[in-house]
């Protein structure tokens, strides 16, 4: 019998990006755009008022785990710069880990102490590590949106130089 899926909420800049790439991650098994983290209920892209672009990700635990699902996002996106991605410059922007739950928020501090320890990114990560609250979904032209047009504007791609070592146990 499969394990249950897993639940992961990310916002780290323009979220077409974000979704274009974790999707094709081995085991993610749905994504959705939406905005969380802020204060207006039913937020939608024209009033969304302190919310951050986000993506909602679905995935198998027999397949990934969320340490590599946070590998990869600190991967595709700038981790360091506060509330910009590219040409996204606003809160909305800004690079967030929504946890589900105890070990997630420590699989997320984890991570991030890795990243700041190896030195291979530009700064220190400033990503916010909050609890996860409501997920507003995105209208329909915002998902999958990089799927329908593919030239579409995007500034996430993997940076081979920011790739965490194998983490050592101690």
């Amino acid at each position: 019998m499969a394990a249950q899926t897993q639940r992961a909420v990310l916002a780290g800049g323009c979220f077409w990006g974000m979704e274009e790439l974790i999707r094709r991650l081995p085991g993610v098994t749905a994504t959705r755009v939406g905005y969380t983290g802020g204060d207006v209920p039913n937020a939608t892209y024209r009033n969304h008022g302190t919310h951050a672009e986000a993506i909602e990700i679905l995935f198998d635990p027999e397949k990934t785990d969320f340490r590599a699902i946070l590998e990869f996002f600190f991967q595709i996106h700038d981790p360091s710069t506060v509330n910009r991605q590219g040409n996204d410059i606003g809160l909305s922007y800004r690079s967030a880990i929504y946890y589900v739950d105890d070990e997630q928020k420590k699989v997320a501090e984890d991570t991030i102490a890795d990243v700041d320890a190896s030195g291979l990114w530009p700064g220190k990560v400033v990503t916010e590590v909050e609890p996860v609250g409501p997920f507003w979904q995105a209208e329909p032209e915002h998902q999958d949106y990089l799927q329908r047009y593919p030239d579409g504007y995007t500034c996430h791609f993997p940076r081979p130089g920011w790739r965490l070592p194998a983490r050592t146990q101690g």
